[in-house]
C-alpha cells in the first residue's frame, strides 16, 4: 500500500510538469490583434475558488457547476439565472457530473455525494482518491478513482451495484480520466486503452489502445488517457498523457488513427477537425477522418492552455492569465480575445444555447456570445 501511495504522489508530480522549476519558460506575450468577429460578456457568476479538476456539465440548456467549498449550482445558459443550488458539505476533489436532475461530486475525504436538484439525498465513502468527475446516466452514478477502479451506484439510494477492475499498469495518472457514455456502453480509460464496459453488470465488452507504452521505466511509460474524451457520433477521441492523440470507432471497436503528440490536456473538436495543445502549448488541428495535420499555431506557447471547445467557426482556449482565445477552426488565426478575471481558466469551456461558459481558478464564471 505504501508503494502505491508513493507512486501516486510521484505521478501527481509528473502531471504538474515540475511546476516548481525555475526553468519553466515564460508565457508568450500576446500579439496585438484586430478582432475578426464580435463577442461580448452576457452574464457572469461566482462560486468558491476552484482548486480541483472541474468538469462543467451541460444539460437541458443549463450549466451545472461546482465550487471548491462543495457548492453545486445549476445556471440557465442563456441568462445565468440560478435554477437550483446545493451543498456537498466538504471541499471537493472532483466534480461535477449530472443528468440534469441528479448531480454528483466527490469530496477531499473520498466521499461521493449525490444531490437531487440541489437537495443532498445520499453519500457513500470511496476506496481511493478521485479526480475524475462522476458520470450520471440511466439512474446510475459511475465513479473512477486514481486507482482506476470503476464503481457503479444506484442514483436513487446509493446502493453499490458493481465494481470493475482491470489488471494494468503499476502507475496511474493523478488527473481526470476518461469516463463517458456511448449508447448503451460505459467508456472508461484504462492506461492508454479505451474500454467498453456493460453498465448493468460491469463486464468488459471491448478494449482498444490509442497507443503503446514507451520509455524504459514505469514513469516514462505512463500514458493514461486524459479526460474528458471527445465524442462525435460513433467516434471517440482522446489524448494519451504525454504520448499521443487518437480516435477510436466505438461502433466497430477499432482504432481509426493515432498520432504522436506530447501533451497533458484533453481534446476538443467536431466531425471534421480535432484540436489540442501539446506540453509547450503548440496547438494542432488534426483531420478527424484520418489524423492528418490541418494546421498548427505557435502564437500561444507556454500560456497554460485549457482543453479546447469547438463552437461555430471558432475553437476556444482559455489560458493561465484568464484570457479566452477564439481561433479560426479553419486556419488557427486569432479571431477574438476576451478577458476574464486574470486567474487561470481551469476547465474546458462548454457551450449551450449559443453561450460559451468559461470557469476560472478564482471561481469566476463568464458567459460569452459571439456574433
Amino acid at each position: 500500500m505504501s508503494r502505491l501511495v508513493n507512486c501516486l504522489a510521484l505521478v501527481a508530480t509528473v502531471a504538474l510538469a515540475a511546476c516548481s522549476s525555475t526553468e519553466k519558460p515564460k508565457p508568450t506575450a500576446l500579439e496585438v490583434i484586430t478582432p475578426q468577429i464580435s463577442g461580448h460578456l452576457v452574464w457572469s457568476a461566482r462560486v468558491d475558488a476552484i482548486q480541483f479538476p472541474l468538469a462543467v456539465t451541460v444539460r437541458d440548456g443549463n450549466f451545472i457547476v461546482a465550487g471548491g467549498d462543495g457548492s453545486v449550482v445549476s445556471l440557465e445558459a442563456a441568462t445565468g439565472r440560478e435554477q437550483w443550488r446545493g451543498q456537498a458539505g466538504r471541499k471537493l476533489s472532483a466534480g461535477v457530473g449530472s443528468d440534469g436532475r441528479y448531480a454528483a461530486v466527490v469530496t477531499v475525504d473520498n466521499e461521493l455525494v449525490v444531490l437531487d436538484r440541489g437537495n443532498r439525498i445520499w453519500s457513500t465513502p470511496l476506496q481511493s482518491r478521485t479526480t475524475t468527475a462522476p458520470l450520471v446516466a440511466g439512474e446510475r452514478v459511475f465513479v473512477v478513482g486514481v486507482d482506476r477502479l470503476v464503481h457503479a451506484f444506484d442514483a436513487l439510494d446509493g446502493r453499490r451495484l458493481w465494481t470493475y477492475k482491470r489488471s494494468g499498469e503499476p502507475l496511474t495518472l493523478a488527473q481526470p480520466a476518461v469516463l463517458a457514455a456511448y449508447k448503451n456502453t460505459l467508456l472508461v480509460g484504462q492506461g492508454a486503452s479505451l474500454v467498453g464496459v456493460e453498465p448493468l453488470k460491469g463486464a468488459q465488452s471491448w478494449d482498444v489502445a490509442v497507443t503503446s507504452p514507451r520509455g524504459t521505466n514505469e514513469v516514462e511509460r505512463l500514458n493514461d488517457l486524459v479526460g474528458p474524451a471527445l465524442r462525435v457520433g460513433d467516434t471517440v477521441c482522446a489524448r494519451a498523457f504525454q504520448t499521443a492523440v487518437g480516435c477510436i470507432a466505438a461502433n466497430t471497436h477499432t482504432l481509426r488513427w493515432s498520432r504522436l503528440n506530447a501533451g497533458q490536456q484533453a481534446l476538443g473538436g467536431d466531425a471534421e477537425l480535432v484540436f489540442g495543445a501539446d506540453a509547450s502549448d503548440r496547438i494542432t488541428a488534426w483531420r478527424a477522418s484520418n489524423g492528418d495535420t490541418a494546421w498548427t499555431n505557435e502564437r500561444l506557447l507556454y500560456r497554460g492552455l485549457s482543453a479546447p471547445l469547438s463552437v461555430g467557426k471558432a475553437v476556444v482556449f482559455g489560458d493561465i492569465e484568464g484570457q479566452v482565445h477564439f481561433l479560426s477552426r479553419e486556419d488557427g488565426k486569432t479571431l477574438l480575445r476576451l478577458p476574464t478575471d486574470g486567474s487561470a481558466v481551469v476547465a474546458q469551456p462548454v457551450a449551450s444555447a449559443g453561450t460559451v461558459l468559461v470557469a476560472t481558478r478564482s471561481g469566476g464564471l463568464y458567459a460569452f456570445r459571439t456574433d
